[in-house]
């Protein structure tokens, strides 16, 4: 491995849960919605499901077309839905799809940071910053930032203000940019082919994935970290604000149809340390996640839950979940998905029709429930 600094300038029940409001005999019954608590949403083909986070009963079922995609707002209340002329909010508390639609071409990426949200429209290359906590009546302010070319990128916005946006074209995707609040770029780098995927570490130490490493952007500057392949592409990655490490998956076949890895990359924010774990077992980009208190979690084909201590690089326990399965050829087709919100782990398995919520603390299944359809993506508020 080598580093390289380079130089810038500081700075269920389908159907909507209803609630009946207790009317007087004489009056006509009320029925009002009720919010759902905890609330975990779901794709599948055809539609959204939202769920209670406690039980995993279906509170709602929402009727949309298309592949569509989820990621949570940022607000505690909302999520968004990339559906195929945008991204839609969904108000999950309420179980409301609602009319309210960012327009992008290609939605892509969705980062929640420092407070605020950022969108990527892959077909515009149109970054979209807003405050999650506006959203509700209508759509929020926004600011926009449009790169020289569209891609299939990420950007996520800092406390000061700063900007890392990636940059490339429809071919190739190459680096990363840094522009300061005023959107001036103060920092660049080339070193990174076919860019993907973003993850904040503590201390606002930000990764992004390339096919040969990382680069980490830090106090101002941006570092190269090489992996110890010629070729070891880290495409997808999980980070914790209280935590130094960056959790990736780590790919060494730039032939293969689907590569099915079983190691993964710990990435040490502070030190530039790439290490490489073989968890014994493959896994899916769906298969990453953070603990609480910042540890691993990986949800392997041999259908567990894989516990990794991070500073040490190793598996420290493995609790069974779902039945072992295998990774599909298309990515957009469902397989064993894993979201976690707090000491929670949500793990849904197409294959049976089911979800399960793992308590982290314990490794028990405190829920778990059978879905109507299989569930594709997963996400929470």
């Amino acid at each position: 491995m080598s580093i390289r600094a380079l130089a810038a300038p500081s700075l269920a029940a389908a159907g909507l849960l209803l609630a009946a409001c207790s009317a007087p005999a004489e009056e006509t019954a009320d029925e009002r919605s009720a919010e759902v608590a905890d609330a975990v949403v779901v794709t599948y083909d055809g539609g959204l499901y939202v769920l209670d986070g406690e039980t995993l009963e279906v509170a709602a079922d929402l009727p949309l077309e298309g592949f569509n995609r989820l990621n949570p707002a940022g607000d505690g209340r909302h999520a968004l839905v990339s559906t195929s002329t945008g991204f839609r909010v969904l108000d999950a508390v309420a179980a409301e799809l609602t009319e309210d639609e960012f327009a992008a071409p290609e939605p892509g990426h969705v980062v929640n940071h420092a407070g605020v949200t950022v969108l990527f429209s892959d077909g515009a290359g149109e970054v979209t910053v807003f405050d999650p906590q506006e959203l509700g009546d209508g759509l929020p302010d926004t600011q926009t930032f449009t790169t020289e070319h569209p891609h299939h990128g990420v950007a996520v916005q800092l406390e000061n203000g700063e900007l890392l946006v990636t940059h490339g074209d429809e071919e190739t995707r190459t680096g990363i940019q840094i522009l300061d609040a005023e959107r001036n770029e103060i920092a660049r780098s080339e070193e990174c082919p076919g860019v993907h995927g973003e993850s904040a570490a503590m201390n606002e130490a930000v990764v992004v994935g390339c096919e040969d490493g990382v680069l980490i952007y830090r106090d101002g500057a941006i570092t190269k970290v090489d992996s110890p392949d010629e070729y070891g592409r880290i495409g997808n990655t999980r980070g914790h604000e209280d935590s130094p490490y960056i959790l990736g998956d780590y790919k060494v076949d730039p032939e293969a149809e689907l590569e099915r890895p079983e190691r993964v990359s710990i990435i040490d924010t502070e030190t530039g340390e790439l290490r490489l774990l073989d968890v014994g077992t493959s896994y899916s980009f769906r298969s990453l996640g953070r603990g609480p208190a910042g540890e691993g979690l990986l949800l392997g084909t041999d259908g567990a839950l894989h516990v990794i201590d991070m500073a040490n690089a190793a598996v420290v326990e493995s609790i069974p979940v779902v039945e072992a399965w295998e990774e599909p050829l298309e990515w957009q087709e469902a397989r064993p998905t894993l979201f976690v919100r707090g000491g929670t782990a949500y793990v849904t398995e197409p294959a049976a029709s089911k979800i399960y919520a793992v308590d982290l603390a314990t490794g028990d299944i405190t829920a778990e429930a059978e879905l109507p359809n299989p569930a594709n993506e997963v996400t929470g508020v």
